[in-house]
């Protein structure tokens, strides 16, 4: 990225992520754990750090104390040179209403913009999971002269109606033609007709023309206020919006297993699936690229222990992710992910499961096919996920698919 060129990343923070409930009940989505002691925001913002941007506001609204205090406490860098990452909370600027949609957060911060600056603006949603060099994505869009830039990801036909698809001009295969909303019946694309390019809720804006955009947006009546819905098709009118293939991003360290990863994790199904992703021996997403790293907390705790029981027998721990400070003593582990502090005790059983942090499996628990939130304890003999409509029955919450949430601070009983 050319030395002369300033560019400000904003994170879209502020949804409420009705469809993750309960484990939204308490907290924003984009502060919702994952994969262990992650948080969902903390690859929106590893991705733009790793892309060498040093200014970036995150735009909350919703049950933001976690996530502002996630941030204060780890996002933390150098005001030598102007670096910062800072959450910005809903204020009110523009009259006595919070945020009306995506684009009216842009809108009621235009302060930010001022004082700052840029020549460029990147916008990203915060509850994504995926590796993306935005440097690049930047640099192709000054070489297209667009206004506006929107990352695709390529998908297959049969799902485009699960996602914004992107249509090009034939004539101009980088510049967008229609910007389609979950459509039916789709064009392929001309190189590879079973996909489609979908949206990825990542963009890039020269900062006049996105300015100019929310403050026509913020007067149009008729408007959702939102960055895919309204902002873009806006750019797609004036004949200046343009696609950026995630297949030409190179990420450092990835492989061709996933290279080009990414998920929305917004339902508790893409949620599990996601921490599915992770446990394999060839992990889908891999964690441990070291040379593009997913930063997150750094508590000072003590490294996980695997322990036998007080009559000698083993723990066993299959494909799955135990973080630190958890303690399995004579339990069996399968396709799970255990975040910190967790205990999970002789003879409890714990698969295809995602359990947060300080919670306990007592002594002969089983645990399937489900996500106990923190501070979530399984009595001794209890059984969650075995009896989908048992489980309804004690208000749990249990998907479609069988996936049974426990909410924060609950109590699993024996029946």
């Amino acid at each position: 990225m050319a030395a002369t060129k300033k560019v400000l990343g904003i994170v879209l923070a502020g949804g409420e992520g009705k469809r993750l409930m309960p484990l939204t009940l308490d907290r924003a989505k984009p502060a919702v754990p994952f994969g262990g002691h992650y948080r969902l925001i903390d690859f929106a913002l590893s991705n733009l750090i790793n892309s060498g941007l040093r200014q970036i506001v995150v735009l909350t609204q919703y049950k933001s104390h976690s996530l502002d205090r996630h941030i204060s406490k780890l996002w933390r860098l150098s005001g030598l040179l102007n670096s910062y990452v800072t959450s910005i909370p809903a204020q009110q600027r523009l009259g006595k209403r919070w945020y009306l949609g995506s684009a009216d957060a842009i809108l009621q911060n235009l302060n930010l913009v001022r004082d700052e600056a840029p020549d460029y603006i990147v916008v990203v949603g915060a509850d994504h999971v995926y590796r993306m060099d935005f440097e690049q994505m930047i640099e192709a869009h000054i070489a297209s002269g667009a206004e506006c830039t929107v990352a695709a990801i390529r998908q297959p036909i049969s799902l485009a109606n699960q996602f914004g698809v992107i249509e090009t001009e034939a004539e101009r295969p980088g510049v967008i033609r229609e910007f389609l909303e979950k459509p039916e019946n789709p064009e392929g694309l001309a190189d590879a007709p079973h996909e489609v390019l979908a949206s990825m809720g990542n963009y890039v804006f020269t900062t006049e023309a996105l300015v100019e955009a929310v403050l026509a947006d913020g007067e149009n009546e008729a408007s959702k206020h939102d960055m895919g819905g309204d902002i873009v098709p806006y750019f797609v009118e004036r004949g200046t919006a343009a696609v950026y293939d995630m297949k030409d991003n190179e990420v450092p360290g990835s492989t061709p297993r996933d290279r080009y990863y990414w998920r929305d994790v917004g339902t508790i199904e893409s949620y599990f699936e996601a921490h599915q992703d992770l446990i394999s021996v060839l992990p889908i997403f891999n964690l441990y690229n070291d040379e593009w790293p997913i930063f997150s907390r750094q508590d000072n705790m003590p490294p996980a222990k695997f322990t036998r029981d007080a009559r000698g027998t083993l723990s066993t721990v299959i494909d799955s992710i135990v973080s630190l400070g958890s303690v399995i003593s004579g339990a069996h582990l399968e396709r799970s992910v255990v975040g910190p502090h967790t205990m999970v005790e002789s003879g409890a059983l714990l698969s295809d499961s995602i359990v947060f942090d300080y919670a306990r499996v007592a002594a002969g628990a089983t645990v399937r096919r489900s996500i106990l939130d923190k501070n979530v304890v399984v009595d001794a003999g209890a059984a969650i996920g075995v009896d989908p409509a048992a489980d309804r029955a004690r208000g749990f919450t249990v998907t479609d698919t069988g996936i049974t949430v426990v909410g924060k601070n609950a109590h699993v009983t024996r029946e």
